[in-house]
């Protein structure tokens, strides 16, 4: 079943200037800021300019100068934020949700670097 883009999402919004954002960086092809409700002391969302609705469907269709753009964007944001293994946060966390099951709450691929502080445990059991 193909994806269906909803052109209307947060993310689609932001990168058209509809609705403000804190930028981090913006590459040619990606967008990070800050997250509204951070969940650690760095919370940042990477997103690709393209219509992705996730991951999969971003590393499925994507164009390779997409792909490649979007990820050193992610190890550009690492590091500005100081987040980067080999810096003074000493690692961060990278999650991107999928789908209903993966509790993807906006239908716009992006990814969220967390860090600043340990992070505990990943996944505690479901119950």
């Amino acid at each position: 079943m193909p994806y269906q883009y909803d052109d209307q999402n947060i993310f689609a919004r932001i990168l058209r200037g509809e609705i403000p954002n804190d930028t981090v960086l913006e590459t040619v092809h990606s967008l990070a800021f800050n997250d509204i409700n951070p969940q650690a002391p760095v919370h940042v969302l990477v997103i690709p300019k393209g219509p992705y609705v996730c991951y999969h469907h971003f590393a499925q269709e994507a164009p390779e100068a997409e792909i490649i753009d979007f990820n050193r964007a992610i190890a550009e944001v690492c590091r500005i934020t100081g987040v980067a293994p080999d810096g003074p946060g000493d690692g961060f966390r990278m999650i991107s949700n999928a789908g209903r099951n993966g509790v993807q709450e906006v239908p716009h691929m992006h990814v969220h670097i967390l860090g600043g502080r340990a992070l505990g445990r990943m996944l505690q059991p479901a119950g």
